[in-house]
């Protein structure tokens, strides 16, 4: 028998990228904060309402994002996501006032909510259980790739071509992503470039069977939902927080220059790419060696959450490289934790379900992320500094650990009535 084709894992390089692309479009304001804030004359609160703007919309439009990736398949739905965001990207670059950033913002949370449905997604109908954690961890770390590369890239656009030239390069390679996807995405056995040995590997998990869609009101009969949604509502606002204040936080609180910002963000989000392949690799690794995926997953869940306590001490710091090093233990071990939550869904659900799912989670992760990282600090900030935030955010994790082991249980399979 031919050894299986490799398709599956170009599929997950054009997740990758698109991911990538996402992020890139999602950072930029953060990246960007002080001199936006003095270009469009915001203050810190009105920066919390454009940031709430754009979760609040994010997290509206992931259920309806999710159900559009079951209804109408991965291909069309990410597609229309991707068009979708890269319009929304360009029009930052027409923003005069912090009321304008904020409608374009709220496009672009709209749109940007069909990325993690899509993905999940895709990698249920591509890889087989064993290494799902792993795929998704991969495109997942496209997140901080973004970050990577972000931050000294926009610092240098703006300082050379101003910063609404950015949004422009990030909607021109929005276009090319969509295309990338629509040319290669296809189901496994409507593939053309598919053999019959990946597709053996592809549907080699027999607890897998073909199981009928399932509607939003027949998954909120189940608590598995209810537990990855919760985890969701308070781990989220955790990435969010540190997504969207870090370049105020280092400007206002230690006094770092725009371009000393711009080369320490690469190095946490560095940190946070290694911390999602070590979280993809760790539970798949687990499970290799005979482990339930289920208590696999937990227990790599569970090394993380522990790390974020002693990360949010961060605040507390009088050293600048302390303080990055810690702000970065945080974004791995957040990113390790979130590509074996991302999983469980796949683990517990039909594949039928799995954007359903995905998008009713991360609605309540966008809600969590407008209450606890863009309301909270733009109120608690200006009054009482960082330190509340950071102690907050070092605590949520530990809460969506307790709802994914009441409401997850063993992280097996539901039954789904015929």
């Amino acid at each position: 028998m031919p050894s299986p084709s490799r398709v599956r894992w170009c599929i997950l390089a054009v997740l990758f990228l698109a991911t990538t692309n996402n992020y890139l479009d999602r950072i930029m304001v953060t990246i960007l904060a002080p001199v936006l804030r003095d270009d469009l004359h915001f203050t810190v609160r009105e920066y919390g309402w454009v940031d709430a703007t754009f979760k609040f919309t994010y997290a509206a439009a992931f259920i309806a994002m999710g159900k559009l990736m079951d209804w109408k398949g991965t291909r069309f739905g990410y597609s229309f996501a991707i068009g979708l965001w890269s319009i929304a990207a360009g029009l930052h670059a027409l923003a005069r006032s912090f009321i304008d950033l904020g409608l374009w913002r709220g496009l672009l949370g709209l749109a940007e909510s069909g990325n993690f449905p899509a993905g999940i997604k895709a990698v249920s109908e591509w890889f087989p259980k064993r290494d799902r954690a792993l795929a998704t961890s991969i495109f997942n770390s496209g997140t901080n790739i973004a970050a990577v590369i972000g931050p000294p890239l926009f610092v240098w656009m703006n300082a050379h071509y101003g910063w609404r030239a950015c949004f422009l390069v990030t909607a021109s390679t929005g276009a090319v992503c969509l295309v990338l996807w629509w040319w290669i995405f296809r189901p496994p056995r409507q593939h053309p470039w598919v053999n019959d040995a990946e597709v053996a590997l592809i549907e080699s998990d027999v607890d897998e069977k073909q199981e009928p869609a399932m509607s939003w009101g027949a998954l909120l009969a189940y608590k598995e939902t209810y537990g990855f949604a919760l985890a969701k509502f308070f781990s989220d606002p955790v990435w969010w927080f540190y997504m969207s204040w870090l370049s105020l936080y280092f400007k206002d609180t230690r006094g770092m220059s725009l371009e000393e910002i711009g080369w320490s963000l690469p190095v946490i989000y560095i940190a946070a790419s290694i911390g999602s392949v070590a979280g993809g690799w760790l539970s798949g690794f687990l499970m290799r060696l005979g482990w339930a995926s289920g208590k696999a997953r937990k227990a790599t869940m569970l090394i993380f959450v522990l790390c974020m306590p002693i990360a949010a001490t961060a605040v507390a710091v009088p050293s600048i490289v302390g303080a990055v090093a810690l702000i970065s233990l945080a974004c791995a071990a957040h990113q390790g934790w979130s590509a074996n939550l991302y999983t469980t869904v796949s683990d517990a659900f039909p594949k039928s379900a799995v954007g359903s799912v995905t998008g009713i989670g991360g609605f309540l992760g966008g809600i969590g992320g407008v209450i606890f990282s863009a309301l909270l600090p733009g109120y608690v900030v200006p009054s009482f500094g960082y330190v509340p935030v950071f102690v907050t955010m070092g605590s949520l994790h530990i809460l969506a650990f307790i709802c994914v082991q009441v409401f997850m249980g063993r992280i097996e399979r539901v039954a789904v009535a015929r």
